[in-house]
Formats: C-alpha cells, structure tokens, sequence
C-alpha cells in the first residue's frame, strides 16, 4: 500500500508528508523521553525555529536533534541499509548534540527506572553485544523483522550513558527508509504503554507486547502519511 501511494507523489509532495510524519515522530520520540513540548509547539518549533514559552532550552534541542537527525537520514537513505556500530553512533551524535551527554559507547554502569534488569556495564562487552546485533539484523531478510529487532536490541543493551530509546527509534526508522518502506512516527503510542512493553522485554526476553505495538504504529503510519 505505501509503494502504491507514494508511486502517485510528486516529489514536493513527498517532501511534505515527510516533514509532517517528521515533526509527529519528534514529538512522540521526545515526550516518551519526558520533553513536555506539546505537538502544535513542536511544529512552531521545528518549521519556524520559535521556542515555547515556559519550555526548557534542552527540550527545545532534542526536538531539533530529531529533526537533524531525520534530515541526515532522508538526504542519505542508504546510510544504514548495512547496519554498523559506527554508524549507530553517528545517531546517537546527532541526537544528543548540544545535550550534555557523553558521546560512542558509555564506560559507565546504567540503571533503568522500574525494573531489576541491569545492562552490560563493560565498554568491550557493551561493544561486542552491539556488533552482534548488527551481524543478526544485517541478516535478516524481512525489512520489518530488522526494524522491530533494532529497537528493542538497541533499548535492551543500552549502549550509551543517555538517549538509548531515540536512538533505537531513529536507527528502526533509519532501516526503514533504507529499504525503501514507510517510517513509523508512533504519534499514537501512549508513553506508558511503550514503556511497559520494553520493560517485559527486559525482563523477560517476549517481545509480543511491543510487537503488537510494532504493528499497530506501520498499519497506522501506511494509512495516515503519503
């Protein structure tokens, strides 16, 4: 269906239905973070360059950060059609500029709020289960598989010391747009939902709730942008 709808777009229209499906997915990814930029400043924001009052200058950069990041993605769409842990770094670079977070793969332990899951604590490990994941995902043959595979790899080992879940969003999104199907914004997704699926991923190694979750946002995406 989205190769049927996007083959009857000019390419400005294209373009636009980009931005839009851009702007919902930099407040979604976002608000799960805890950003409280609602949707309509988020596009004030990221069309006209105009902070909302009463926000904090932190938010307002990890709305930009998405939006960079996405636009490095767009503009280079074959960037992550062969996943490698460099190039899920330059990910995680553009989503954390200007956010006072360390950069490349943490030297420090991390813990996760509302679960004894702990993740691995050393740099070489941490490496080592990331390099793996990519060599599973490069594997694989369907593009969906890779997709959902990436986000919940990435969110479980969390390799760097902050923005683990954007980065897994974009990176889900990066392989996507490489293999030429449509990006999910999750504009429908509750915050606490997304989490709790995560966290039973964590804990327990089933991924049926987030999957469901998965399916429920490409249905969603298909139908609602291009």
């Amino acid at each position: 269906m989205f190769s049927e709808n996007i083959s009857k777009l000019s390419p400005d229209s294209r373009t636009k239905e980009m931005e839009r499906l851009g702007i919902d997915l930099s407040w979604k990814s976002s608000q799960i973070e805890g950003n409280t930029y609602t949707l309509l400043e988020t596009e004030k924001l990221l069309k006209e360059n105009e902070e909302a009052r009463g926000r904090t200058k932190e938010e307002a950069q990890m709305l930009l950060n998405h939006k960079e990041a996405l636009r490095f993605l767009v503009e280079n769409e074959d960037y992550l059609e062969n996943l490698a842990v460099s190039r899920i770094e330059d990910v995680h670079s553009l989503l954390v500029k200007n956010l006072n977070v360390q950069r490349n793969i943490r030297t420090t332990r991390v813990g996760i709020t509302g679960t004894n899951y702990r993740p691995l604590d050393n740099e070489f490990q941490i490496r080592e289960a990331l390099n793996d994941t990519c060599n599973l995902i490069n594997a694989k043959q369907n593009v969906f598989e890779k997709a959902l595979l990436a986000i919940l790899l990435i969110s479980y080992i969390q390799p760097f010391s902050d923005g683990n879940k954007r980065t897994a969003r974009i990176v889900c999104n990066a392989l996507l747009l490489a293999n030429r199907h449509c990006p999910l914004s999750f504009r429908t997704v509750d915050s606490l939902d997304y989490k709790e699926a995560l966290l039973i991923f964590y804990e327990q190694n089933n991924l049926s709730a987030f999957k469901k979750i998965f399916i429920e946002q490409v249905e969603f995406a298909v139908k609602t942008y291009f």
